[in-house]
């Protein structure tokens, strides 16, 4: 008796998901709960308990789904202001190709970036020189930052790379979450 009840649950979810539309949902959900029960009070009353705007809201008002939403945003607000900055650095007019970035700026990307690289001790090498813009030698239409060296040499990193490994750090439960959330479709042409 209760497999045959659950399977019918389950395809009236799916076609209330299937169907966007209210009015589609609705003629749906009369009609299963008219074929199971006759009198039209008990459809009344099923239709006022399973409606689709209450289980939205079911998981709107669910605990763990609300304190993620406000962990979600905590890191947003965090990284925003990083993100922005090398965005700005990578994408904007004032630094064209092999620039190097003004000491402010320099900064806050060692600080709040290059600091996190999972590789950051290898990128350093003997020292930072400045950090650079250039386009990344094998994929010629990426803009990238490097580090130059004391040495001479320059390497290319990642920020997204430099992210999210600040986010595993700063937020080691919901790291990996947040990570396949945000950074699922991003690929690092190299670290």
């Amino acid at each position: 008796m209760a497999a045959p009840l659950l399977r019918r649950q389950v395809l009236l979810l799916r076609g209330c998901f299937q169907n966007h539309t209210a009015g589609a949902v609705a003629a749906r959900h009369r009609k299963w709960f008219s074929a199971a029960t006759n009198s039209p009070s008990n459809e009344a009353e099923a239709e006022e308990k399973v409606s689709p705007s209450t289980t939205f809201n079911l998981r709107e008002n669910d605990p763990d789904s609300r304190k993620w939403r406000d962990i979600e945003e905590e890191i947003l607000r965090d990284i925003e202001p990083i993100v922005l900055l090398a965005k700005d650095i990578l994408h904007s007019p004032r630094y064209m190709n092999g620039q190097i970035l003004d000491m402010e700026e320099e900064k806050a990307i060692v600080e709040k970036l290059l600091a996190y690289h999972p590789e950051s001790e290898d990128k350093i090498g003997c020292g930072i020189e400045s950090i650079m813009v250039d386009r990344h030698p094998e994929f010629r239409h990426s803009k990238r930052l490097f580090v130059v060296r004391t040495d001479g040499v320059w390497i290319d990193f990642s920020y997204n790379w430099c992210l999210q490994s600040y986010i595993r750090y700063k937020y080691p439960i919901h790291a990996e979450r947040f990570i396949r959330k945000h950074y699922h479709r991003k690929k690092c042409l190299s670290r």
